[in-house]
């Protein structure tokens, strides 16, 4: 049941109108003059206040500045009820912020029907305010600020897609569709250079991403993408995925960085491979396999010589001849496919 303040200093009119209210299903709290109105209406809060114009103590526009300037009561509804009919009486009621204005004397029904329109509209106005509160919640809620909320979208609006060891992802050459995110297993990125000689260019385990060639053009790769076990990809479309970073500035930090540590392995990659001994190259190579692969360092490394040398940058027979040599001098245990890391410290010292 809506309360209404009914402030009239009229006692006759005060109660008929009161009963008259009550008989349409609201609770009425009556005030004699401004002055208490305005205790009132700060001590109860009611829905609606209903005032007349000429009182004893404060007037009708003493008491609506009053409320006006009070933040618990400054959006309560407020209708003057007066026998001031003249358009500047009005004029002034309103300008004030009055929401209506009813002249005596009055049927009823039209205070009835002023004053539910009047909370209707507070209503619609309550609903709205309410919905936008969500919406602002929602989409602070649903912004990507980190990596991590950005795998979290990957896995609730992704594709998943699964491969077997050994199945082409994508190839060079092949246009950018999706970006991929590994939720099991690892893959290789790799090119064919002049000489037909396969190159791996980098290595993802799961919780990786990949397949971002470019982020402003609609180029194809320029490598090919081929897993190294059983795989399992949540894939996001790359136009999607431009929508992600254009939206949420961040998450492009992130990334950035991200690139950047990238970039500063591949620079890593290539001073080993220009300067460092075959037994050094085999042993980081070993090292890198073991991080992208294993969850447990004594876990066996299950990889093709073929691959081990194509990262090394060495040839198959040379980096043949290096694990020979570690398995002499006990660092690892070699059975077929099969490399176990033995000695990780003194396989992190070689040169």
């Amino acid at each position: 049941m809506k309360t209404i303040l009914l402030i009239e200093d009229d006692v006759v009119l005060r109660d008929c109108t009161s009963d008259l209210l009550e008989l349409s299903n609201y609770k009425v709290i009556k005030a004699s003059n401004g002055k208490i109105g305005v205790k009132l209406a700060k001590k109860k809060l009611p829905d609606i206040i209903v005032c007349d114009i000429m009182m004893p103590e404060l007037d009708g526009y003493g008491v609506l500045k009053k409320l006006t300037n009070n933040k618990t009561t400054k959006c309560i509804p407020f209708i003057f009820l007066s026998a001031k009919t003249e358009f500047n009486d009005v004029r002034k009621g309103m300008n004030l912020g009055a929401d209506d204005y009813i002249s005596k004397p009055f049927a009823i029904k039209d205070l009835v029907d002023a004053i539910e329109s009047r909370l209707a509209k507070v209503a619609i106005l309550q609903e709205l305010a309410t919905e936008n509160n969500k919406l602002k919640k929602t989409l602070v809620d649903d912004e990507i600020k980190t990596l991590n909320d950005l795998k979290n979208f990957f896995d609730d609006n992704g594709t998943v897609f699964t491969f077997n060891k050994d199945e082409i992802i994508y190839r060079q050459g092949d246009h950018t569709n999706y970006i991929y995110l590994i939720n099991k297993g690892a893959v290789k990125c790799h090119q064919i250079q002049e000489q037909g000689k396969e190159l791996v260019t980098a290595l993802y385990k799961e919780d990786d991403l990949f397949g971002y060639t470019s982020f402003t053009k609609k180029t194809p790769h320029d490598e090919t993408v081929t897993a190294i076990e059983d795989v399992e990809l949540t894939g996001v479309s790359s136009i999607e995925f431009n929508k992600i970073l254009n939206n949420n500035h961040k998450l492009s930090l992130e990334l950035m960085q991200l690139l950047s540590d990238d970039l500063i392995n591949i620079k890593s990659q290539l001073l080993e491979k220009a300067y460092a001994s075959v037994n050094r190259k085999t042993a980081a190579t070993i090292l890198k396999f073991a991080e992208k692969l294993n969850r447990k360092p004594e876990d066996p490394i299950k990889i093709s010589r073929n691959d081990l040398a194509n990262v090394a940058g060495i040839a198959t027979e040379t980096l043949i001849r290096a694990l020979t040599e570690f398995k002499k001098q006990g660092i690892i245990k070699a059975e077929g496919r099969n490399i176990k890391v033995l000695d990780i410290e003194k396989l992190k010292n070689i040169n």
